[in-house]
């Protein structure tokens, strides 16, 4: 197998639809799952209080590496921590989808340690990373050209890893410039309340504060074992996937696996994440609650235990920077012919909209 020049092209629709039409089909009792999480919003209120009394316990620590250490063992795994709550608020699990308000008051709210306003942007993006799953205009999930060119050996790959939090923001510029022009209200919400939580942060506790919130959280998005569900969630890792494809369809199974694309981690940081290692169970019902997601896999084993899954966020990174195999090329992309179907002011409406099936 030679370095990949470029992504793995498929000409069907992503596979999430399809298992969860048959999972439902066989386990309908499932359904009962897609309910709101009442213990997220308590989760939420704790991490932001401890976050909030961290603050002031570090309001006259100046020493630089007293505060990366800080920063990297505890403020920002909290944070990361939040994001995925976030990530939970976006799919309306604390409050359920009949109050979206709610869910998007507390993910604000659990913005605010981050110290970057993530909330409304994040929810956009990502609902566009459900509805067109690898598509080649819409899913900012996906490296760009520019990324996946410039960024594919040991050396820069580990540049790439550090610098993740970078892309992540920029990336969207490039690839759905209509959004960034298109600010919601959310958006701006969000922009202003964190803008002034950061000023009364820096004036009455020190603007190294506000560095130690906003450094934690780019400390554990770029080379840290948190940020390893980044690249386990969806890079293709697995070089043997097609062969394995063939021998779980030639095995008398009832229902045949579908070409992975997404994969989960079932290891001890999902306590800290809310279960967002959990990913091709979230993909199948992205409105079932990270708390819940276990459940899925228990109700329908069949469907899952045959997939291919990890067990280290560790390795997935050392993995994904040390073999010359893989790289950002190795995600799946599809034409945008699907995402034609739908107009562009539709596409931008999606940002308000709630994927609930």
């Amino acid at each position: 197998m030679g370095v990949k020049r470029d992504y793995e092209w498929v000409y069907t629709d992503e596979p999430h639809r399809t298992r969860r039409a048959l999972i439902l089909a066989k386990y309908p009792q499932i359904k009962r799952l897609m309910c709101a999480d009442p213990s997220l919003k308590w989760r939420v209120l704790c991490m932001v209080s401890i976050q909030l009394v961290s603050f002031y316990l570090i309001k006259d620590v100046t020493s630089f590496w007293s505060l990366f250490l800080l920063a990297y063992c505890f403020g920002g795994v909290i944070n990361i921590s939040l994001s995925t709550a976030i990530h939970e608020l976006v799919h309306n699990h604390a409050f359920g989808p009949s109050r979206p308000m709610a869910n998007k008051a507390l993910a604000i709210f659990a913005s605010l340690p981050i110290g970057v306003p993530m909330a409304g942007t994040f929810k956009k993006y990502h609902l566009l990373h459900h509805r067109y799953q690898g598509d080649d205009t819409l899913d900012t999930d996906i490296p760009s050209p520019f990324e996946a060119m410039y960024f594919n050996t040991t050396f820069t790959k580990t540049v790439w890893m550090v610098l993740q939090p970078l892309f992540y923001v920029i990336r969207p510029v490039f690839t759905v410039p209509s959004f960034m022009v298109s600010p919601t209200g959310l958006e701006l919400t969000n922009i202003t309340i964190q803008f002034v939580f950061n000023y009364l942060i820096g004036q009455w506790l020190g603007w190294h504060v506000v560095v130690y919130m906003i450094g934690g959280m780019l400390l554990c998005m770029g080379l840290h074992p948190m940020a390893g569900h980044n690249i386990s969630e969806h890079y293709l890792l697995f070089s043997d996937r097609l062969t394995m494809l063939k021998d779980c369809n030639n095995n008398d199974m009832e229902y045949p696996m579908l070409m992975p694309e997404t994969y989960s981690y079932y290891g001890p940081l999902n306590m800290l994440m809310h279960n967002v290692g959990y990913h091709v169970e979230h993909h199948d019902f992205p409105s079932i609650p990270g708390a819940l997601l276990p459940r899925v896999r228990q109700i329908a084993p069949e469907f899952y235990d045959s997939l291919p899954s990890h067990k280290s966020w560790t390795y997935v990174i050392w993995k994904y920077i040390t073999d010359p195999n893989i790289g950002p090329y190795s995600r799946v992309k599809r034409p945008p012919r699907f995402a034609r179907r739908d107009t562009n002011d539709n596409i931008i409406n999606l940002a308000n909209d709630v994927i609930v099936n």
